[in-house]
């Protein structure tokens, strides 16, 4: 697990002018946390988005102290309500999480379009303000990325469980990297589990894991958080299987048969707005395209055949596959 860098001050500060903060102070001087320290100050001094923290200012890198002053965002993070201490009080219900999903995924998007790369997409880095509404945080590991390339080749980063393992494998960073985390972050708004518990099955400590296995089975019963109404209300039922099939096609092993973070935030808001229970979303060949569901076979809904004959790796998956239309690349550190 990672070492934590910064101490944040768990009371809110106040400026002069009414407006309460929070302040992230570095403890730990070297150059590593230095650099990341001045990589979020770059990071976010460029971007302005209602769904990204914002950055009110900051000290000086030849400061004795290092001290980031942000936005006071006051109701915990994601992880806090979904699994952590909140979760018992006051359960977010499914309205509220599949608001999270697509606002976390309106500011992912933002970023790409920014030519940034977050690499430390996780619901604890998803804070939420007293109308439950997203401010995504924490931006040390982040990259700007240049638009000619199409990967960054440097070391691996971020959080167990939530990395991309294409990444993880051959050193090579893209904007899918935070599709992949953000379908983790998918999963656990479905199914209120951790990212990583070591008290599961060896082979599904890694959520991820979990989900694809469940997914591939349709045993969608589960997976999902029967306390969000899973098996009581249809509509939710329909929501929370196709969002499910959404995170499927981000936690794809290869890069290219992920979607964009543009085309995941496109099928997220198709489903809540849907409501004919016989449609589901679908992505495909980079677009959203709406589908009717046929009628189960005489065999059941495990069995899918596609029009060449080769199964799918997922019930009502496509074969679709985004190849990027250049091949350059460059390398870092």
């Amino acid at each position: 697990m990672p070492v934590a860098q910064y101490l944040i001050f768990s009371q809110p500060g106040k400026l002069q002018d009414g407006r309460e903060v929070a302040v992230k102070r570095l403890y730990e001087h070297n150059y590593k946390r230095v650099t990341q320290f001045m990589n979020e100050i770059e990071i976010l001094t460029r971007l302005r988005h209602h769904n990204l923290v914002t950055l009110y200012g900051c000290t000086s890198r030849l400061s004795r102290e290092l001290l980031l002053v942000y936005e006071y965002i006051p109701n915990g993070t994601v992880a806090d309500h979904i699994h952590g201490d909140r979760a018992k009080d006051r359960p977010l219900v499914w309205s509220i999480r599949m608001s999270i999903a697509i606002e976390t995924a309106c500011a992912l998007t933002y970023l790409h379009a920014s030519d940034i790369i977050h690499r430390d997409v996780k619901t604890n880095n998803i804070l939420l303000d007293n109308n439950f509404c997203v401010k995504v945080a924490d931006f040390g590991l982040s990259r700007l990325f240049p638009n000619d390339v199409t990967h960054v080749s440097t070391a691996p980063q971020g959080t167990p469980g939530y990395v991309d393992p294409e990444y993880h494998q051959c050193y090579q960073l893209t904007d899918k990297s935070d599709v992949y985390s953000f379908g983790v972050v998918l999963i656990e708004l479905i199914s209120s589990m951790k990212a990583v518990d070591i008290s599961r099955h060896r082979h599904e400590i890694n959520l991820a894991n979990l989900a694809i296995n469940r997914i591939q089975r349709r045993a969608f019963n589960e997976l999902i958080d029967t306390s969000l109404g899973f098996e009581s209300d249809s509509s939710i039922e329909r929501m929370t299987t196709m969002v499910a099939e959404v995170a499927f096609r981000c936690l794809q092993l290869e890069k290219e048969m992920r979607p964009t973070m543009e085309e995941v935030l496109r099928a997220l808001k198709e489903i809540q707005d849907s409501k004919d229970e016989n449609t589901v979303y679908v992505i495909e060949n980079a677009e959203v395209l709406k589908s009717t569901r046929p009628p189960p076979s005489p065999e059941g809904d495990n069995i899918v055949l596609l029009k060449n004959g080769k199964e799918l790796p997922s019930p009502d998956a496509v074969t679709d596959r985004w190849v990027s239309s250049s091949s350059t690349s460059i390398s870092s550190g």
